[in-house]
């Protein structure tokens, strides 16, 4: 059985090099892969919206 692979906000701002407060201003904008949210109040994005959001960003070529 294969598990799904989470990510903490911090691992994806690290991988992005972006300050926290643009991920914040993303998340406000509703510009963020889907999250989950624990009991705690911390966000996790798992690797699969991760990937298809990042996937999302892709530019075509006019």
């Amino acid at each position: 059985m294969s598990r799904t692979r989470w990510f903490t906000v911090a691992e994806i701002l690290a991988d992005l090099k972006v300050p926290r407060r643009t991920w914040q201003q993303w998340r406000e904008s509703g510009k963020t892969p889907t999250c989950k949210r624990l009991p705690n109040g911390q966000l996790r994005v798992s690797e699969t919206n991760y990937n298809k959001w990042l996937e999302s960003l892709e530019e075509v070529n006019a």
